[in-house]
């Protein structure tokens, strides 16, 4: 045998096993998604698709919480507005909502 790097054959490949595969398949599938996502975010109503999502994400559960305040209210009348603590109530949720979603979004999962 000689020693030139020309004549020596490189060692046979390696079959990939499942956990390689599936790496790789979850790594594609990851790269196809955030190249979808920047062609989303360069569309001009991007923006205003979010702020909508976000938006409704707050006053969904702020209208809930003063429809359930003013029928609690009108039903079982006490010292405490139940209106006013459920309008807070839902404001603090729409708010975390909101943030979970966009955190969500901006993770990309």
């Amino acid at each position: 045998m000689s020693s030139d790097p020309q004549s020596q054959k490189p060692p046979p490949r390696q079959k990939p096993d499942a956990h390689q595969a599936e790496f790789r398949l979850r790594l594609h599938r990851q790269l196809q998604r955030r190249r979808r996502a920047q062609r989303e975010k360069q569309h001009p109503f991007y923006g205003l698709s979010v702020f909508g999502v976000v938006g409704w994400s707050v006053a969904l559960p702020t209208l809930i919480g003063i429809a359930i305040g003013v029928w609690i209210d009108h039903n079982w009348p006490s010292q405490y507005s139940w209106t006013l603590m459920l309008l807070f109530a839902g404001v603090v949720l729409g708010c975390l909502n909101a943030w979970v979603w966009i955190d969500m979004t901006h993770r990309g999962k």
